[in-house]
């Protein structure tokens, strides 16, 4: 099954341009170390949060923008040979050197895909979210999941991707589990959902958050820690 390789990071909104070259001229590398799909998403619509926020989780300033982005593998195995390539190779030392944004808040992990339900389409917009769930809860999520990701289908969404956190490291200055508060009982959560466009995102979150399917779930995670915003995707290779 599909293994994520998540990735939030925080850049200057002056180095858009720069950070989009920067990631097109890496995507043939990581493509040619295992990568099948390497998304880039810009922030547009990601909110302040009372505990939590993705803004917080990269320790972003004024004057950035937080990315939401993710890799793709065949297997946890394909991604584990990727990382090793990738810490070898020079062409990725030079990248390191010249990176258009702070490394040291970028947060990152590997999940292991529990639910991806999609269609056909290329994603316009996309909304992100990273959860703290109980780790003995796993059952409950994945029912929940399930649930939620036939209503966004419903709704018009083109993909919905649930992932469970499988290695998800500490970090000096952030990670994910300080992202989210995660207890030491619980495991993080990556995922998604893919749009055709931002107007139908917006027009399906007015009807979802008005379906009473919505509302009358119960969510087996603490919904306060949840980080969540809206995404401009600006590489989808």
């Amino acid at each position: 099954m599909t293994y994520i390789e998540g990735f939030v990071a925080a850049v200057p909104a002056a180095n858009k341009e720069t950070y989009l070259r920067h990631a097109r001229d890496a995507a043939p590398i990581f493509k040619e170390f295992g990568v099948t799909r390497h998304v880039e998403a810009w922030g547009d619509d990601v909110p302040d949060g009372k505990q939590t926020d993705l803004k917080r989780a990269v320790q972003a300033k004024p004057d950035e923008v937080v990315v939401f982005a993710w890799f793709e593998y065949p297997s946890k195995q394909a991604r584990d040979a990727a990382n090793a390539k990738m810490r070898t190779d020079p062409r990725m030392e030079r990248m390191g050197e010249s990176m258009p944004f702070d490394g040291s808040r970028m947060i990152y992990g590997g999940f292991a895909t529990l639910v991806d339900e999609r269609s056909q389409g290329r994603a316009g917009y996309i909304d992100g979210v990273v959860i703290a769930a109980p780790a003995a809860a796993q059952d409950a999520y994945l029912g929940f999941a399930k649930t939620h990701a036939a209503l966004f289908r419903e709704h018009g969404a083109l993909r919905v991707l649930d992932a469970w956190g499988d290695d998800v490291p500490d970090g000096k200055q952030t990670d994910f589990k300080r992202a989210v508060q995660a207890t030491a009982e619980e495991k993080v959560v990556f995922g998604w959902v893919e749009w055709p466009s931002k107007p139908a995102r917006d027009a399906a979150w007015a009807k979802l958050m008005s379906d009473p399917r919505m509302q009358g779930a119960k969510m087996p995670f603490d919904g306060s820690r949840m980080i969540f915003g809206g995404f401009a995707p600006i590489l989808d290779s």
